[in-house]
């Protein structure tokens, strides 16, 4: 049966708890001087706030303290990159798809004029290769006119999240080393703030959560999206077939997150409750931002034209 709160006591005891144990002397350097005035501003924050007598208070403030951390330090980097995107989607591929049969037409003009000979297969080879060069030649003016960076694009939502959850962690576990008044608090399968789950039933839902975040990208999808990964799948297949070697970012990317979800359950079971909190919260938080993200590409793409498709005498572009 889950308990929530069952042991937390009065905030006036907690407070009179945190001052007089204090915890023991270390060696101050800047890190951990800021560690512990975050420590100290959140019991505070956490003893000021007028919870319910039923609501546990630290459990709730790490939540609280998670969603405000993430609204304010890393969701506008989120929102950057999506923009990003979106520019990207709006402006710089319907261009590549016009401009398309032009880039196909000189190629083909360009190997007459050297009297390029060969099998039907090694023609159509030096025509790949040449269109697809010049393909991305015109897609790196475009990028670079736009000020739009593919990598950028990938990298900086997760560059902005990582300090500040490494960060969080720290703080959060350095709260619960003894003694610490987070001991006495419980929620859900946990029996302590300061202890692991007993259960293991948080830490699978951890995981279970950073799962979701990888395949629910294919909830929210329109038939502009869907179209366009069709075409994509089938170009690269085609490049396989050639003895291309096609990388695929964004599905490594996804067999990496899938590979951590599991990792994230095995090192949530041996962590503190506070922090396995925090994570959990970090979790939810980030499944949502993804749900409300996609969503709202989904309506764009319904409401947006489809872009002009390949004339069928071009060579596909490995983009996207």
């Amino acid at each position: 049966m889950l308990s929530v709160g069952l042991r937390h006591p009065p905030p006036f005891a907690r407070h009179a708890t945190r001052h007089a144990t204090p915890r023991p002397r270390q060696r101050r350097t800047f890190f951990t001087s800021a560690m512990q005035v975050l420590s100290d501003q959140f019991l505070d924050l956490a003893v000021a706030i007028p919870y319910p007598a039923s609501l546990p208070a630290y459990s709730a403030t790490i939540i609280l303290v998670t969603v405000a951390s993430r609204l304010i330090l890393t969701v506008p980097f989120s929102v950057w990159a999506k923009k990003a995107q979106w520019k990207t989607e709006d402006e710089i591929l319907p261009r590549m798809q016009t401009i398309a049969p032009k880039i196909a037409q000189e190629a083909r003009k360009k190997m007459a004029r050297e009297g390029v000979k060969g099998s039907k297969e090694e023609l159509n080879a030096i025509y790949s290769k040449r269109f697809n060069e010049a393909a991305q030649a015109e897609r790196k003016k475009l990028l670079s006119k736009h000020g739009v960076s593919p990598t950028l694009i990938m990298a900086v939502p997760a560059l902005a999240q990582l300090p500040v959850f490494v960060f969080s962690s720290l703080v959060f576990s350095g709260l619960t080393q003894p003694p610490s008044v987070l001991d006495s608090e419980t929620f859900l399968t946990l029996t302590s703030l300061v202890n692991p789950d007993p259960t293991a039933t948080v830490p699978v839902v951890i995981g279970l959560i950073t799962l979701a975040n990888v395949e629910s990208s294919k909830w929210f999808i329109s038939d502009v999206q869907k179209n366009r990964q069709e075409k994509v799948e089938k170009w690269n297949a085609e490049k396989r077939a050639q003895g291309h070697t096609v990388i695929e970012p964004q599905k490594l990317v996804q067999n990496v997150l899938r590979v951590m979800s599991v990792g994230r359950i095995l090192i949530a079971a041996v962590v503190p409750g506070a922090v396995e909190i925090y994570w959990l919260a970090s979790a939810s938080f980030g499944l949502v931002q993804t749900w409300i993200f996609d969503w709202i590409s989904y309506q764009r793409d319904r409401k947006r034209r489809p872009p002009p498709p390949i004339s069928a005498t071009s060579k596909p572009l490995r983009m996207i």
